[in-house]
């Protein structure tokens, strides 16, 4: 069976989060956080502070940078890398506890420093950071007693009649048995308040199981032997302040000579009191830091450590001047360092045959990055500035030049007649070497060849002139020449009728151009007829903006824009005469004065006045 935190066999108690054997985790209250703030200036930063009684602390940088957490008491004692001084990673004293400083020095370690302790603590703690470049966040976490909690501390160093947690405790005795009494009542008072006791060793008694029958306590020894002090325990350091502890034995009282301790009453016996011991300090030694990371990745490289003089006493470590130290031989703060072998540049293959038979051409070689193992690596890896190179010019000497000439055409260029054959002729490089190293020169061959394919007497051919321009600046237009049929004879031609060369293929006469696109234009129907013939119509045309496949668009320059409606016809009326339409008497003007035109009679008696009256009328009439 398991023993529990209790110290019973079969218990299955355990030490909650708090340090109470059996708890529900509910007696104390546990802090934490995240110190994240943006830091400006170098130097000490306060970040936490740790209270009186914290328990379970834990300061941790959440990722490796170049700041250091540092320690100090409320009263101003610097405890872990003060006063600008860099402590090595180790145990450390301070505030009643032993604080654990760790700082990873791993180059592929990403973790960052931290301050460990199980606490409790008998004073407040600060928290520091020397800043030195941007904060990557330092978590802190600690528990603390619930407001109902006796700590343990109290309980441990009380005396008794001092007040606990503000209530006066029981006054104190001479008599041994009720001292041992009250230790128990307050150490069952610590329990009973939710805290995990101090017992030491031999000062309590244990506890029993419920259903076990206490032993039947033996009846008092007589007073024939009593304890004694025969000695001390050794000093737990040789230098430096340590302590140790008186060693008491059961004697006879006559003789003093050492017999069993079931002879003395147990009670009795003195509670070791702790001695100081050796409190001369201790030689100074160096303290050798870590190595820092290698300078260079491969290759050799350089490594510093800090290296300090210090001087331990009363369980603490004290930087002191170097001069303590000078009887010992002060080590290396610097060393070299190779963490592998540079990887190499390496030619792989001899220079390529010039890219040129003569003049300047380029050669080529393989260039590879080769490990240490031999394995072929990115270019990185080795020093670029060292990179052989793998490319160059080569010069093959000048080169030689001739014409080239091609075949002469197989066609002369007239069917009969004189004419001529013609042929393509280039100076160019030659690559054959054993040619003589001079230029092409002047005597530059001819490109055209006289030829004749006989007479041309008599013969009908159509003749075409040359090809007009196009009919319009952009967009799909008409080209136009003249064809004639003519008969060819010495030295002249002579013209004939179209119908001669009919039995030949004549050539057009009219083809389609386009010189470039025109983009979008304005496109208009034809005008309608005028809505009136005389004395000022209109009429009216469709205008549209048409791109250059004839689809509507909007790119159009609308200042260019074609009217769409105009005036017409503005030319006055003019009636029409009629010859047989006359006055027949002098003297029609009174007939129209009054208004005698509605009569049959005078309208054809009075036919010119009543017609033009009738007009003029019927004019103003369509004017209003």
């Amino acid at each position: 069976q398991s023993i529990g935190c209790d110290d019973y066999l079969g218990s299955d108690k355990v030490i909650d989060k708090c340090g109470i054997c059996g708890g529900d985790n509910t007696a104390c209250k546990v802090v934490s956080g995240v110190f994240k703030h943006t830091l400006t200036n170098l130097g000490y930063h306060k970040i936490v502070e740790i209270p009186e009684g914290a328990t379970k602390i834990n300061i941790t940088e959440m990722s490796k940078s170049n700041n250091y957490l540092a320690l100090r008491s409320r009263s101003g004692r610097s405890i872990i890398n003060g006063n600008w001084a860099i402590d090595r990673p180790g145990r450390y004293e301070g505030g009643g506890t032993m604080f654990t400083y760790k700082r990873p020095n791993e180059i592929s370690s990403t973790a960052g420093e931290s301050f460990l302790a199980d606490g409790p603590t008998n004073e407040v703690l600060d928290v520091y950071m020397i800043h030195q470049q941007p904060n990557p966040g330092i978590h802190y976490e600690y528990i603390i007693p619930g407001d109902n909690v006796i700590s343990p501390q109290l309980l441990a160093h009380r005396r008794p009649g001092e007040p606990l947690n503000g209530q006066l405790g029981m006054p104190e005795s001479t008599n041994h048995e009720d001292e041992e009494l009250h230790r128990e009542t307050d150490t069952l008072t610590g329990q009973s308040a939710g805290t995990f006791p101090v017992i030491q060793p031999g000062r309590f008694p244990s506890h029993q199981p419920e259903n076990q029958v206490p032993a039947v306590q033996p009846p008092r020894q007589n007073r024939e032997h009593n304890w004694k002090q025969i000695g001390k325990t050794e000093c737990t350091t040789t230098c430096g302040k340590g302590s140790q502890y008186p060693v008491f034995h059961c004697v006879n009282r006559i003789t003093h000579e050492e017999v069993s301790e079931s002879y003395c009453d147990s009670s009795t016996k003195p509670i070791p009191e702790e001695e100081a011991c050796n409190l001369f300090p201790c030689p100074a030694f160096w303290d050798i830091g870590e190595w820092s990371e290698c300078s260079k990745t491969c290759g050799l490289g350089m490594q510093h450590r800090q290296i300090l003089c210090r001087q331990m006493y009363a369980n603490r470590t004290l930087t002191v001047q170097q001069y303590r130290c000078h009887h010992l031989e002060k080590p290396e703060t610097t060393s070299t360092c190779q963490l592998k072998i540079c990887s190499e540049w390496q030619i792989r293959t001899e220079w390529t045959s010039c890219s040129v038979p003569c003049g300047v051409g380029q050669r080529t070689r393989d260039v590879k990055c080769v490990s240490n193992l031999g394995d072929i690596v990115d270019d990185e890896e080795c020093n670029m500035k060292l990179r052989p190179n793998d490319i160059e010019n080569c010069d093959m000497g000048p080169c030689a030049k001739s014409w080239f000439l091609t075949d002469w055409s197989d066609r002369c260029s007239a069917e009969c007649g004189d004419g001529v054959r013609t042929r393509s002729v280039v100076c160019m490089t030659n690559h054959v070497s054993s040619l003589p190293l001079e230029g092409c020169g002047n005597n530059r061959p001819p490109e055209s060849t006289p030829c004749n394919n006989g007479p041309c007497a008599g013969k009908l051919e159509w003749f075409a002139g040359g090809w007009t321009q196009c009919s319009t600046e952009c967009g799909s237009g008409t080209q136009q020449r003249e064809v004639i049929c003519v008969r060819k004879a010495e030295g002249n031609f002579d013209v004939l009728n179209p119908y001669e060369c009919s039995y030949l293929e004549k050539p057009p006469n009219q083809q389609s151009c386009y010189l470039k696109p025109c983009g979008s234009k304005w496109f208009h129907t034809e005008w309608s007829t005028c809505s009136k013939s005389c004395e000022g119509g209109f009429r009216v045309r469709e205008v549209r903006c048409l791109s250059d496949d004839m689809t509507a668009s909007s790119q159009c320059d609308p200042q260019l824009k074609p009217e769409e409606k105009e005036l017409c016809n503005t030319q006055d009326c003019i009636p029409e005469i009629d010859e047989n339409c006359k006055d027949k008497y002098y003297n029609c003007n009174v007939v129209v004065q009054a208004r005698l035109c509605v009569y049959t009679y005078y309208k054809t008696a009075c036919c010119a006045s009543c017609t033009r009256v009738a007009n003029r009328q019927s004019g103003f009439l369509g004017r209003r």
